[in-house]
């Protein structure tokens, strides 16, 4: 294992707590109390862990859960680029924590996995009070370290399972310099070319199949990458391709419920 370079990267603080509901929680209570970040949160174990549409993450101690609170300044229609921000850095620190898997990738919108097990995932969320200064976003991130949440409808997996011993302290050094370096290059929005080219090369392989869950019903097709701002493309079967915004994706022979 590499080691972190040291700390978190100025300016950001850090605070610690034993136990919690959930990171993004209690950095939305700072938000609302008045900390506008650039702020992570660590928890060594939290008791009401938030997944996407209001799912449930079971937690364990020795995994990392964390959440990084910011302030928002850019446009409101590009805050959901940020999930796919936050899984190039997740990816960025896992490698330079020295995983050296080939098979650690990225399914969109928000999960890392290894293979077709999932290792961890990505909760993103945002406020937009009427202050056009006041607005903040939360980029949750959890990572399973050490052990495997049990009740999955799919694979999971973790990091010590792959022969990568990391304690939640260390993964979150990696994590905070990875992305640091990826919201800069973000820049608001302006640069999510660079990001949207750097997601694609740690996502699956164009073709790939897979199935959409949304509320409309389900869509399945190829994987015909992202377009300009972060939606995933799918290429249908009678040579339509659809373009989607939200929703669950199932990969071909991995049932996954995407928790985060």
């Amino acid at each position: 294992m590499t080691s972190p370079a040291g700390g978190l990267p100025a300016p950001y603080r850090l605070a610690q707590l034993e136990e919690i509901d959930s990171t993004n929680a209690e950095a939305m209570r700072r938000a609302l109390a008045g900390d506008k970040g650039p702020l992570w949160i660590l928890a060594d174990r939290q008791t009401g862990g938030k997944g996407r549409s209001g799912r449930v993450w079971e937690t364990a101690p020795g995994n990392l859960f964390a959440s990084l609170l910011i302030p928002a300044t850019g446009p409101v229609a590009k805050a959901g680029q940020l999930s796919l921000v936050a899984g190039v850095a997740v990816i960025e620190a896992l490698r330079q924590a020295g995983l050296g898997s080939a098979a650690l990738r990225l399914k969109w919108p928000n999960d890392i996995l290894i293979g077709p097990a999932k290792l961890g995932g990505i909760l993103v969320e945002s406020s937009t009070p009427a202050a056009p200064d006041g607005r903040i976003a939360v980029i949750g991130v959890g990572l399973n370290l050490e052990s495997t949440p049990e009740g999955l409808e799919g694979s999971a997996t973790n990091l010590a399972a792959h022969g990568l011993t990391l304690s939640p302290g260390d993964a979150l050094c990696f994590l905070a310099g990875a992305m640091d370096t990826w919201l800069k290059t973000w820049n608001d929005g302006a640069g999510f070319d660079s990001v949207r080219k750097g997601w694609l090369e740690r996502a699956g392989a164009p073709g790939e199949m897979l199935t959409v869950h949304t509320r409309e019903g389900d869509v399945s097709g190829r994987f015909a990458g992202l377009d300009a701002d972060g939606a995933l493309r799918v290429a249908l079967a009678d040579g339509r391709e659809r373009v989607f915004t939200y929703g669950d994706v199932t990969l071909s022979g991995n049932k996954d419920d995407d928790k985060t």
